[in-house]
């Protein structure tokens, strides 16, 4: 079996473009789904693909590392975010080759499942772009968390935190806590309750200070305190706070969470499958969290195929411990896949796919009626009341 072609089928949805990674065989109807979806960077993404087309064409699709492996080794410069997003969305679409070629599900090829289901966690409204709440309005913000929960969901990641600088000031800071406790009050104890810093704070001190604030209230991380790649930062901001920290969806490589994970820096790692390099680089990343009694919680508000890969990621991977999604982000989410659809929530659990390969297929007509358009960028609104550019 040979890779005749590597095509990319993009899908506006709002705030991003999803990039869906079609990767052809000279095998008559066989084919793999992959996905690249990177914020912001459609047009380098599709063009990085197309770059790395040459290195594939030709192989073997089930020979996966050995792919993975010309891609990143024949390309000699580190590829970083755009090109590890195209490395990504190319391999998954291999693991979805091998599983039809082989009539199996992805989970099998990773040795097999190791739990009967998946938890996932949602945003507020399911990330539904413009039904969002400010924070502002703390009983609106309440109600807002009680309908999604209502929907069936058992965990929900919130953005308490405003945007910020060096310094937290009181004011906010209180606001934070009246914000937290309420939302605790309202949802009860039964609900697991996470919140994304976004790497806002600049300072150890000032994401500090946010944290102790929402510490009482118990929840499961604090996401992305502060930027991502200062390791020695994160690790002495874990030894100041009495609550447990994540990261993870802004680094790439094994070696970046070996770092994390040879300091103790966080509780919980967050890889994105669609930009570490697909199941390949999940599967290492995931074995280095593990020899350090690290969790693994993977970042996914994207597309159907990036939750699909997930999906069969978390059934197979014994360190896993939640899943993000985010499929009310449009409301035609479920209209871009055919009949074959594996990421019906019930009871705030993804069940288990038996369908061969990845178990997903992209409608390309329907794709079509929704085709590349410049995304509305929410991080354009990030400024400071002095008019500095805030961490979005």
């Amino acid at each position: 079996m040979k890779i005749t072609a590597v095509q990319t089928v993009v899908v506006n949805a709002i705030h991003r473009n999803w990039i869906f990674v079609k990767v052809l065989t000279d095998q008559p109807g066989l084919y793999g789904w992959g996905e690249a979806t990177l914020e912001w960077k459609t047009r380098a993404v599709c063009a990085t693909i197309e770059d790395l087309e040459p290195f594939v064409i030709g192989e073997d699709p089930t020979r996966i590392e050995h792919v993975v492996r010309r891609m990143t080794g024949f390309s000699f410069w580190p590829l970083g975010a755009i090109g590890l997003s195209a490395v990504s969305g190319i391999e998954h679409a291999l693991w979805d080759i091998k599983g039809k070629a082989l009539g199996v599900p992805v989970h099998d090829l990773l040795g097999g499942r190791v739990r009967d289901n998946v938890a996932v966690y949602t945003h507020l409204r399911r990330a539904k772009i413009g039904a969002q709440v400010p924070t502002s309005d703390v009983n609106a913000f309440c109600d807002a968390v009680q309908e999604t929960v209502e929907m069936g969901y058992n965990a929900i990641k919130l953005g308490f935190v405003p945007y910020t600088g060096y310094t937290a000031p009181l004011p906010e800071i209180r606001h934070v806590e009246k914000l937290a406790h309420a939302v605790r009050e309202r949802v009860g104890d039964g609900v697991e309750i996470m919140t994304d810093f976004h790497g806002r704070p600049d300072s150890v001190e000032a994401a500090r200070a946010y944290i102790d604030a929402i510490t009482p209230i118990k929840p499961l991380f604090v996401e992305e305190a502060i930027q991502p790649g200062d390791v020695g930062a994160m690790a002495e901001l874990a030894r100041q706070v009495a609550c447990p920290l994540a990261t993870g969806e802004r680094l790439f490589t094994p070696r970046e969470f070996a770092d994390l994970a040879e300091k103790r820096a966080v509780a919980y790692i967050q890889p994105d499958l669609a930009h570490c390099g697909g199941l390949t680089g999940g599967r290492k990343i995931a074995a280095i969290a593990e020899a350090a009694h690290m969790g693994i919680a993977p970042h996914n508000p994207m597309g159907p195929v990036a939750g699909a890969v997930a999906l069969h990621f978390d059934l197979a991977t014994p360190n896993f411990v939640i899943q993000e999604e985010a499929v009310g982000l449009v409301p035609w989410f479920r209209d871009i896949c055919t009949q074959t659809y594996p990421l019906d929530m019930q009871n705030g659990v993804w069940g288990v796919p038996d369908a061969p390969g990845l178990g997903i297929e992209i409608d390309e007509a329907e794709a079509a009626r929704h085709p590349f358009a410049q995304e509305e960028i929410p991080a354009l609104e990030a400024i400071l009341p002095d008019g500095r550019i805030a961490n979005w």
